[in-house]
């Protein structure tokens, strides 16, 4: 345990927070989605919802530029209400989210360099956030 830091960044996770570069993702997805299927790194997180470990990975990490986060259209293209829950947990607006047709996100998803699994059973669910640069003005926006 470390002073400071939201005790869902587990030591696994930070590690591979700190090994991203400027642009790579992370997708913080929820339980039914195929992370181990397309992930080459994936951190399980049960008993998490993926709000709170979106909100807890942007304690630490900056978003890159618009669109710094993906999220997963749903199927009627309404926007949920997990999903304005990840918005305001990330920091970021319908206008500078993208949302992304389901079988390209897994696409896209694929890309990631890192995957979190959480125990979250609400459908689509699921957060692609694209690291910035730090100390980069994204970062004081949720401090």
């Amino acid at each position: 345990m470390l002073e400071g830091i939201n005790p869902l960044l587990t030591g696994e996770l930070l590690l591979h927070l700190d090994r991203m570069g400027h642009s790579d993702s992370v997708v913080v997805a929820d339980a039914h989605f195929p992370a181990w299927a397309l992930g080459e790194r994936v951190v399980d997180l049960p008993g998490t919802s993926t709000p709170e470990v979106v909100a807890a990975i942007r304690s630490v990490l900056p978003l890159d530029d618009a669109p710094g986060m993906d999220l997963m259209e749903s199927a009627d293209a309404t926007v949920l209400d997990v999903q304005r829950e990840l918005m305001s947990a990330a920091g970021t607006t319908q206008e500078t989210t993208r949302f992304v047709e389901r079988f390209a996100y897994y696409d896209v998803a694929k890309t990631a360099y890192l995957m979190v699994r959480t125990g979250e059973t609400r459908k689509y669910g699921n957060a692609l956030l694209r690291k910035g640069v730090v100390g980069h003005e994204s970062r004081k926006e949720i401090s």
